[in-house]
């Protein structure tokens, strides 16, 4: 891992907030050259430092959506992939369509983090949870309506759309 970038994790983990807030800043301009070894804090690190690495990793967005959902995928623990998602779901529409073809997954517990980051996105999501309920398979149907019912207000709406277009067809 290149020194600066090793340097600027350590600081995100500083006492010192303003130092934590620089070393933030720089590791999101570096953009993708940051992305692995930040995904790599999240899968061990102290959890005030996890979030500053999962802000970094959504402010860095579209560079880092492959390798986290691929990370999400080999690393089963909980924390990690409650940053990841956390990450994903702040980088908003961008972040859609990959999660959305997530919900192919075997892994049920995966599939729940990629639904949490689908709320968080919430309106840009609607509309492709509403074609994933007409054109998904029966699990990513029933994943696509979960996550709109769990979106609340803004997703129950397009669940009940959704479902009464089901039952005309």
């Amino acid at each position: 891992m290149d020194a600066e970038i090793t340097s600027l994790i350590e600081a995100l983990s500083s006492q010192n907030i303003d130092e934590r807030h620089a070393a933030e800043e720089r590791l999101a301009a570096m953009g993708e050259e940051a992305v692995l070894p930040l995904i790599e804090v999240l899968t061990g690190g102290e959890e005030s430092t996890c979030w500053y690495a999962a802000r970094v990793l959504a402010r860095i967005g579209e560079p880092a959506i492959k390798p986290l959902l691929i990370t999400m995928v080999i690393e089963e623990d909980p924390g990690f992939r409650r940053y990841a998602a956390a990450a994903l779901g702040s980088m908003g529409e961008v972040a859609v369509a990959p999660l959305i073809e997530a919900f192919a997954t075997e892994d049920k517990a995966l599939r729940g983090f990629v639904s949490m980051a689908l709320c968080r996105i919430g309106t840009p999501a609607l509309a492709p949870l509403r074609r994933l309920m007409k054109e998904g398979d029966e699990v990513q149907r029933m994943c696509a309506s979960l996550t709109l019912w769990k979106m609340g207000e803004e997703g129950i709406g397009d669940l009940v759309e959704g479902l009464s277009d089901e039952k005309s067809s």
